[in-house]
């Protein structure tokens, strides 16, 4: 397999590009330097709801139903913000604050890790 040297130098170039959009006031920005990149993304100090298990999310009590939280809107410590499923038990997943969702970090059915962010609250 012979790889062209024209499609390395674009894909190099486009990184660069990328680079340079992700950095703040010029600051050189390392493309795996996810910590950095979410604090770009969130200006603000947000108190993160993380997953207690490892298992698959969902955003509602059954398919097709009102999601528990949704942008925007107040929720109060103890609050079911969703559920994670780990070998076939349901676990509902409570708020740890009050305040307002500010942002979903899951997909409804997605795999979820232990300690990941769910939804951040202002």
């Amino acid at each position: 397999m012979e790889i062209d040297k024209k499609i390395i130098k674009k894909l190099i170039d486009a990184l660069e590009d990328l680079k340079q959009s992700l950095g703040k006031a010029g600051e050189k920005l390392d493309i795996l330097d996810v910590e950095k990149v979410s604090q770009i993304d969130d200006n603000k100090n947000y108190n993160a709801i993380k997953s207690p298990i490892i298992g698959t999310a969902y955003l509602a009590p059954e398919p097709g139903a009102k999601p528990f939280v949704e942008i925007g809107k107040k929720i109060k410590k103890g609050d079911t913000i969703m559920i994670v499923e780990a070998m076939k038990t349901m676990n509902h997943v409570p708020s740890s604050f009050d305040g307002i969702v500010k942002k979903i970090s899951v997909e409804d059915g997605q795999p979820v890790e232990y300690d990941q962010v769910l939804i951040l609250v202002e």
